[in-house]
């Protein structure tokens, strides 16, 4: 995948007015800078652009394994009609968090195949989107004794590690999500949370 299909000048002025609009709507106080991207990890990822975030609020795009950066970057490549395939080549990130990550991601394939081998029984990795598996099948697929699949369906889609002859077994079902009594937390500190009062309509 060497050929650039997406550049900086093609794409950023729509990619900054998205992400501005969108930012503001959500009261985060960040700011998108486009770049052409870096291949650090050519094997796993060869980004054409990468969006790079900065400001008070990347604590709160990094929580719960940068869920909202996530977000923000599909929300962004489904604005831009960015077909599925191509979504490695538009990629977002704030303080290095995807080379971190892809590092992260290589170290618990490695930890996941001994246990698999050890026990003989099948693995499976937390729900997570295409890109993360596709990172995890990666970095596995030089194995001889073992196989990682796909299963489940939407968001709860995961990888399962098993032995190469092993049947794929069904995929765990989904975690339930339970509201404690103030209402659903699961989502991560709200502002007035963190002491910094909330806040009103932009001007």
């Amino acid at each position: 995948m060497s050929e650039v299909k997406y550049t900086v000048d093609q794409y950023a002025g729509k990619i900054v007015e998205f992400l501005e609009k969108t930012l503001k709507t959500a009261g985060l106080e960040l700011t998108p800078q486009v770049e052409t991207g870096v291949n650090v990890h050519t094997e796993f990822e060869t980004p054409d652009i990468m969006v790079r975030f900065q400001g008070p609020d990347v604590d709160l795009l990094l929580a719960n394994k940068a869920e909202l950066l996530l977000a923000l970057e599909l929300l962004t490549q489904e604005a831009l009609r960015v077909p599925q395939e191509d979504h490695s080549r538009v990629c977002f990130d704030a303080n290095d968090y995807r080379i971190l990550r892809i590092q992260e991601l290589r170290m618990s394939a490695q930890t996941a195949a001994e246990r698999v081998k050890k026990t003989g029984q099948p693995f499976f990795f937390n729900p997570m989107n295409s890109r993360e598996r596709r990172i995890l099948h990666l970095a596995l697929r030089d194995e001889t004794t073992l196989r990682s699949e796909s299963v489940g369906s939407g968001g709860f889609r995961q990888v399962c590690v098993l032995p190469v002859d092993a049947p794929l077994p069904p995929a765990p079902p989904p975690p339930v999500r339970r509201p404690d009594r103030d209402g659903d937390r699961s989502r991560g500190p709200r502002r007035d949370d963190r002491g910094r009062g909330p806040r009103g309509p932009r001007r």
